[in-house]
């Protein structure tokens, strides 16, 4: 027999099959270990012949097969060609999308544990060995113990004298890594209502493969993806089911396990290396039947697939910013493709572009209009911050906040604080030079980390001690710009000194139980009030949540971004959809210095049909998406002058095209990265708006021919962040 393996690196000049030898047995999808020139590389089997393509005496052998069972299934092969395809990377690149790179890398292995067995109590034991005799009592009680355990309560002796006796024998158990295994849901099938029983029907009635769940938050739309997961698994299939954050993978396990018990596994970058190896061989080899977690769970080896579920479609989470730069939705709609099954977007604030194709009938289209307690949403007061400066109010708290702030906590009830920025301040400046703390190896302000009383860089993670004085001018006189969260906990304590606070965010949430510890205790009751970044902004369901704040609401309209207001109407809609979800009515109090902005007006209204409406309208005027594409290519170089010829040289080439085909060229230019330098890289981008993507082929060739070993190339299309 004869295999075709795809070794193990990620380079286009071995982007091709290779030929080696191999026993009867080997299966295709099989991670195996091959001689490759001077050296020994992992592969993967992509398939079988009895027939050589080369000279026998040119093939060598196969030298080892890892698994029992094939890792990769056969659709990953499919997938791998389209991957390959549409995003020009190495074939080995996109088969490791499939397999957790501890498990390729070889640095995780099954583990496990030996347990003592009875195999003949009859054994005669002579009376004076007393040990052996209560030892072997003991295990025909219990049936088996753990070896170890066994030998440090009896003695190592007696143990292994029963063995040798042929009393008991020793066997291997294969130990199961649990994440959360301390989680297990209370709720059991719920009754849908008419809405979300007709959302059920029109999903599973319908012909086309997306469907877009459009409902206001708390409308219930978990419980129709759980409804729809329930009745796939009735069918014997398999699902997949996508969260934006991993702080919302604990929530929706739990309501996973309540519904399917330990038919659902749990998928994500936060799980130790033991623990992501034995939650994706539960999934290999059938075991657990769903798979919940972030983007990377769309790879999830699962077969038959019923449907794929993604919660909260419009986050731009879902789009991958290393290669291969994948939309998550795409994939999902390839394995949805390939196995036939149902697509299910959901939102309640949907995309602009998922919006647009289920307007124009690409996408099924179900709406929810009510939340799912007939409650009302929030109201939404708007504080204008301007208002507050000239009454001498300079805190980052308006009066309005701080007075419904003492009423929800006088009421025994819970608030939630929102500011998308970490750290105590945003940065640090001089007040006699002017000179701000940047960062030695990005163009980038420090932030004052006040906990450990240092500058941090959030872009590469470097940390600098606090400058005692300015060293430019050596003035004292620093003072702290911008506000993060850190420093909205201390805000807070000084002001309601009784209140307990959590702080949620990249700070402190360390270790795959982070997010859940910090959650947990709040929806205990164990705190008071949740301050946090975007973590706390989606998908929570806290009954006693009656206030939330926004401190910052304009930050996101700031950016020079053509989605900074689709994502400020999303981000307010979002967060304030925590607050009033069970019994008592909800308020939320939005912060802004521009009160009269358009996108505020929408969200204060909750109205996404006359924000959608409008948007759409802006995009289909000035060619944006999804009425265009916004390719970028990215030049990245720790040699400035290497990055800016690189530079000139896709950009003449790019001129080119739009010089034979002036049509498909909206906009065109070169320039600096918004942010010049991350990471000791100088960066440029070449930017342009086309029509459509029929040259995006030639433009990841360009890329991938000026990209070596000290300039790097890469292509974005409709990139989630353009700085």
């Amino acid at each position: 027999m004869y295999a075709q393996v795809i070794v193990d690196i990620a380079h286009s000049q071995v982007d091709k099959i290779f030929e080696y030898s191999c026993e009867p047995g080997l299966e295709v999808g099989s991670r195996v270990k091959v001689p490759f020139g001077s050296r020994t590389m992992d592969g993967f089997v992509i398939g079988l012949s009895e027939t050589p393509s080369y000279p026998t005496e040119k093939i060598k052998p196969v030298s080892e097969i890892f698994d029992e069972l094939p890792a990769l299934v056969p659709e990953c092969f499919s997938l791998m060609e389209r991957i390959s395809s549409r995003y020009k990377v190495p074939k080995a690149s996109a088969l490791r999308l499939f397999i957790p790179s501890e498990m390729r890398l070889g640095k995780v292995r099954e583990i496990y544990k030996s347990y003592a067995k009875i195999k003949d109590i009859s054994v005669s034991i002579s009376k004076s060995a007393k040990k052996q005799r209560e030892c072997l009592d003991f295990l025909s009680e219990c049936g088996e113990y753990a070896f170890t355990e066994l030998c440090s309560e009896f003695g190592r002796g007696a143990v292994n004298a029963l063995i040798e006796k042929g009393a008991i024998y020793i066997e291997k158990q294969r130990i199961a890594r649990k994440p959360f295994e301390a989680i297990s849901g209370q709720s059991a099938d719920k009754k849908l209502t008419p809405a979300q029983l007709a959302a059920v029907m029109s999903v599973e009635n319908t012909d086309k493969t997306v469907h877009l769940v459009h409902g206001v938050t708390g409308s219930g739309k978990t419980e129709i993806y759980l409804r729809i997961i329930a009745d796939q698994i009735k069918n014997g299939k398999t699902a997949i089911f996508l969260v934006p954050e991993i702080s919302l993978t604990p929530q929706m396990l739990s309501q996973l396990r309540a519904r399917f018990g330990g038919e659902a596994a749990i998928l994500h970058s936060g799980l130790s290396a033991g623990e992501r190896f034995d939650e994706w061989w539960r999934l290999r080899s059938g075991e657990a039947k769903i798979a919940v977690g972030a983007r990377s769970a769309v790879f999830a080896p699962l077969q038959n697939i019923g449907a794929i579920i993604i919660d909260e479609e419009h986050d731009a989470s879902y789009l991958s910013e290393t290669a291969p730069r994948y939309s998550t939705v795409h994939i999902a709609r390839l394995r949805a493709e390939y196995n036939g099954c149902k697509l299910v977007l959901g939102s309640a604030t949907p995309s602009v572009e998922s919006y647009a194709r289920a307007r124009e009938g690409e996408y099924n289209l179900i709406t929810l209009t009510e939340r799912i307690n007939k409650r009302p949403l929030p109201e939404i007061i708007i504080a204008d911050m301007r208002k507050e400066v000239k009454r001498g109010n300079n805190t980052s708290f308006s009066s309005a906040l701080r007075e419904e702030l003492g009423k929800t906590l006088s009421d025994g009830n819970q608030a939630i604080i929102f500011l998308n920025r970490r750290g105590y301040s945003q940065k640090i400046l001089c007040r006699d030079c002017g000179y701000v703390a940047k960062c030695e190896h990005c163009d980038v302000t420090l932030t004052y980390h006040s906990e450990d009383d240092c500058l941090k860089c959030h872009y590469c993670g470097s940390k600098y001690r606090m400058l005692p004085a300015c060293p430019q001018c050596g003035g004292i006189h620093i003072r702290y710009g911008g506000t993060g969260t850190q420093r909205v906990v201390a805000d807070l304590n000084a002001m309601f000194p009784q209140a307990r606070i959590l702080r949620m965010d990249n700070d402190t949430v360390g270790g795959k139980d982070g997010h859940y510890k910090i959650l947990s205790a709040f929806s205990q009751k164990r705190a008071d009030i949740l301050v946090g970044t975007q973590m706390v902004a989606k998908g929570h369901d806290f009954p006693s949540v009656t206030l939330v704040g926004i401190l910052d609401a304009d930050m996101s309209l700031q950016f020079e971004d053509y989605r900074s207001g689709e994502r400020t109407f999303q981000l307010v809609t979002q967060v304030s959809g925590r607050s009033g979800r069970a019994d008592a009515s909800g308020k939320v109090v939005l912060q802004t210095y521009c009160p009269e902005n358009y996108i505020l007006r929408y969200a204060v209204n909750y109205d996404y049909l006359g924000f959608i409406e409008n948007e759409i309208r802006i995009r289909e005027t000035t060619f944006y998406p999804p009425y265009a594409l916004v390719c970028r290519i990215m030049i990245t170089g720790e040699d400035e002058q290497s990055a800016l010829d690189v530079l000139k040289n896709v950009y003449e080439e790019t001129e080119k095209l739009r010089a034979q085909d002036g049509d498909e060229f909206i906009f065109l230019n070169r320039m600096r990265s918004p942010i010049k330098r991350i990471q000791g890289k100088f960066r440029f981008q070449v930017l342009m708006r086309l029509k459509s993507g029929k040259y995006l082929k030639t433009i990841y060739d360009m890329a991938a021919r000026y990209s070596d070993s000290k300039t790097f190339v890469y292509v974005e299309e409709n990139p989630a962040n353009l700085s």
